[in-house]
């Protein structure tokens, strides 16, 4: 496993950790290997900030570029009691065809002192696209839950504006009020206008592939947050893209286990109850969720992936100060995830029907 060490003034640290919540990414270097770059450096996320085993954010300041990204991010994965859950679910959207982020375990080193196992997550920004030979356009990021397509919020209440819950990452104005276009549209068009408009803004065969990952590794947040949107400059269509995927694979995003039937297959949110109530798109959605059980979404296919993961991460876990359970507890969480994936297929196949 890579080493990560980030030297950094010990004020400056004292900075960061003095006010959690600061915007400013102070002055430090990072080594790995024989190479150093300079780099800014900040938390990031927000529960996770007031753990004691913080994420990090990271711009590459020189050079500009490192191995074609200006930033990374360096997760805690403080709650996941495997540090596995993201990056499986990374890897699982991948494998059905989502554009997500790459991801790699590291250990992190700060002035010396070990900060345990970390997981370097690329940021879905204009160079992941570039990097993967897709058109330019706008990345829009959903951060908080009132990005959950609706004119109202997750308490009832009305909006102050449609844009609120999302902050452009890359593109322009106009970007920002295309998606605004787009969320009256789907609010006020009756079922047959909609029908008509909707493949007019949004890439739906891609939307559900993405809510078909979402509801197979049963993301409650998943729906309303937790996710970036992406403008195609050729297609001119909305992509989803997912995000911050620890609680996931039987457990919630604290930790605590979840039911396998918790999220129901229908999924949540405006946008998706509005595609699932037409016909065509139902029908379209069984047969890419049908697709993803039967290639992708079983034990066949991902114990060994999970068994290779969790064993790879197995030698370093005395290494992590933060972590204090067993070794073998830790391996127990092989089979709580393929017992989740057990159960949540069958769940998913009796309850496909009810797509017809």
């Amino acid at each position: 496993m890579l080493k990560y060490e980030i030297f950094i003034n010990p004020k400056s640290l004292k900075t960061l950790e003095n006010d959690i919540w600061t915007e400013e990414h102070l002055p430090a270097v990072l080594k790995i290997g024989n190479n150093r770059y300079k780099i800014g450096l900040n938390f990031r996320g927000n529960v996770i900030r007031k753990k004691k085993k913080k994420s990090y954010h990271i711009t590459f300041e020189k050079p500009y570029l490192v191995n074609g990204a200006h930033e990374i991010h360096l997760n805690a994965e403080f709650d996941d009691i495997s540090l596995s859950r993201n990056k499986l679910s990374l890897d699982f959207f991948n494998q059905i065809g989502v554009i997500s982020p790459h991801s790699k375990h590291i250990l992190l080193y700060i002035n010396g002192f070990a900060k345990g196992i970390y997981l370097e997550l690329e940021s879905f920004d204009q160079y992941l696209l570039k990097k993967r030979n897709l058109p330019e356009g706008a990345i829009i990021y959903a951060t908080n839950y009132f990005a959950n397509f609706s004119l109202l919020t997750p308490e009832n209440d009305l909006k102050t504006s449609l844009d609120e819950g999302y902050t452009i990452k890359y593109g322009e104005q106009k970007d920002l009020q295309r998606l605004e276009e787009f969320i009256a549209m789907l609010n006020t068009l009756n079922k047959s206008q909609f029908e008509k408009e909707i493949e007019k803004y949004l890439d739906v065969d891609q939307y559900l592939t993405w809510l078909s990952g979402v509801v197979c590794t049963q993301n409650f947040d998943g729906f309303i947050h937790n996710y970036a949107i992406y403008l195609n400059g050729e297609s001119k269509l909305f992509e989803m893209t997912p995000w911050d995927y620890d609680g996931t694979w039987g457990r919630d995003l604290r930790g605590r286990p979840l039911d396998h039937d918790f999220v129901p297959i229908s999924g949540y949110n405006t946008l998706t109850g509005r595609i699932l109530d037409c016909s065509l798109f139902k029908r379209k959605y069984k047969e890419i969720m049908s697709s993803i059980l039967e290639d992708h979404f079983n034990l066949e296919i991902l114990t060994p992936i999970i068994e290779q993961q969790i064993h790879r991460l197995r030698p370093f876990i005395e290494t992590d100060p933060y972590i204090k359970i067993k070794e073998d507890k830790f391996v127990q969480e092989i089979d709580f995830i393929c017992n989740f994936i057990k159960k949540r297929s069958s769940y998913l196949k009796e309850k496909i029907g009810i797509l017809s």
